[in-house]
């Protein structure tokens, strides 16, 4: 998980149309969700469809290293025997979460109303990124942190129980932040408040509610309050896990900008904290047509198909930004084959995220041939109107970070380009999307 293995570099090229169908691997928030949520529930949760990733692995570990009994059928059902809130074990050794952000946050939440302690490690991105945001609220609750300078990996905690009831006021828009302190309010008695001024993915209240917790979701002010009653007694459930929409992200502008394609994306999450980059790319000119429209494990879901598009640049709306956080690297590829100007804005999350994605994916379009401006908040990226990208010079390859959203980003933009692009490391890929570069060639690419 920490990618301390030799860079494994590609070059991706143009091969034809996207055509036929696939499946993307499961949606990785709601598969790290259900691993801790069933770790919590008393007796079996089963779960179909679950995403095995490098950074839910890193989670299905913590769990176990904390009395949850988790085990793969053959089927490739999984199958978990929670512990019950409350009772998490004494982790034997530092927890190791890899790449995973996620998992790192969440379960910071979790032990933290746990009378036990923890040291959580990752790797080198991982280690850069700011766990501040959330130290702070659950800090609050009681629990005790020794991090590394700058409030990042590795960090010992040192939950409490009983916690205190908290009423925090999210200071930004951050999903993990929020799941962080609902899953510390399960085993703290009251009543755990958050307020997000601006909404954000809402897998955890859906599955909390899912797994029987009292949970009250109201709007103040124009501002969304989530209320969590502790102590809760989670009930173990059968989960099937969505297809994850940001993976589908990937193969949908790969099939908008590659001439010919007409490719079907099956089962696709689109909950609607979550899916607003379909919109914008349908706003550019997509054809993105929903299919079979319906309901799995409570999460709105459907067929995609997408047939190639000429796309026109425009301005994204800030206030969509929440709901397609992970998929603007995808977008600026998207952008810079569109006719005309892309502008987006308040983009500040996307720098502390596995890297600094503004800066990493301005650096890589670039050495790609588009035109891109780079602001402290957002890129301005001027498209070549349907026309391929140049692609990289032979034995020129784009810096990765080791963020596979970069990695995977880019193998879409040489997929649109004329000489190919060279991807310094794809092995990050293995994080949320292992079966990546097999699809591409299912799909014909």
């Amino acid at each position: 998980m920490s990618h301390s293995n030799p860079p494994s570099p590609r070059r991706f090229t143009s091969a034809g149309p996207l055509t036929g169908r696939i499946a993307v691997p499961g949606d990785k928030s709601v598969s790290h969700r259900s691993l801790m949520l069933g770790a919590l529930a008393v007796g079996e949760t089963r779960v179909t469809g679950l995403l095995e990733g490098e950074d839910v692995l890193a989670t299905a570990t913590a769990m176990r290293a904390m009395g949850a009994t988790i085990t793969r059928d053959d089927d490739g059902t999984w199958s978990i025997h929670g512990v019950g809130v409350g009772s998490l074990l004494q982790p034997e050794q530092a927890l190791d979460m890899g790449n995973s952000g996620t998992s790192t946050r969440l379960l910071m939440g979790l032990v933290a109303s746990h009378p036990i302690r923890a040291v959580f490690t990752g790797d080198a991105s991982l280690s850069k990124r700011p766990m501040e945001r959330v130290i702070e609220p659950l800090s609050q609750m009681g629990a005790n942190f020794e991090a590394s300078p700058g409030g990042t990996l590795p960090l010992m905690l040192r939950g409490i129980s009983p916690a205190v009831p908290l009423t925090y006021r999210l200071p930004v828009a951050s999903a993990q932040v929020k799941s962080a302190i609902l899953l510390a309010g399960l085993n703290t008695a009251g009543i755990t408040t958050v307020i997000e001024p601006v909404p954000t993915r809402d897998h955890s209240e859906r599955m909390l509610r899912g797994f029987g917790a009292k949970l009250e979701v109201g709007e103040e002010n124009g501002e969304r309050v989530i209320a969590l009653h502790g102590e809760a007694d989670l009930q173990p459930q059968a989960i099937a896990v969505p297809g994850d929409p940001s993976s589908a992200a990937f193969f949908a502008v790969a099939a908008l900008l590659v001439p010919g394609s007409d490719l079907l994306i099956e089962n696709v999450g689109l909950n609607p904290t979550r899916a607003a980059l379909f919109d914008v790319l349908r706003d550019m000119g997509g054809r993105i047509d929903e299919l079979d429209r319906r309901e799995v494990g409570g999460e709105p879901v459907a067929d995609l198909r997408v047939r190639h598009s000429p796309l026109t640049g425009v301005e994204v709306d800030p206030a969509v930004a929440p709901a397609m956080i992970d998929e603007f690297p995808i977008l600026f590829v998207a952008a810079a084959l569109a006719q005309g100007k892309t502008t987006t804005r308040d983009l500040e999350e996307l720098r502390v995220k596995e890297s600094d994605r503004l800066a990493a994916m301005a650096a890589a379009l670039t050495l790609a041939g588009a035109r891109v401006e780079e602001y402290g908040d957002g890129l301005v990226i001027e498209g070549t109107g349907g026309d391929p990208l140049p692609g990289t010079a032979d034995a020129t390859a784009i810096a990765t970070h080791l963020d596979h959203r970069i990695a995977m980003s880019m193998a879409v933009a040489g997929l649109a380009s004329r000489n190919g692009v060279e991807v310094d490391d794809v092995s990050p890929i293995a994080t949320s999307f292992p079966t990546f570069e097999r699809l591409l060639a299912e799909a014909g690419a």
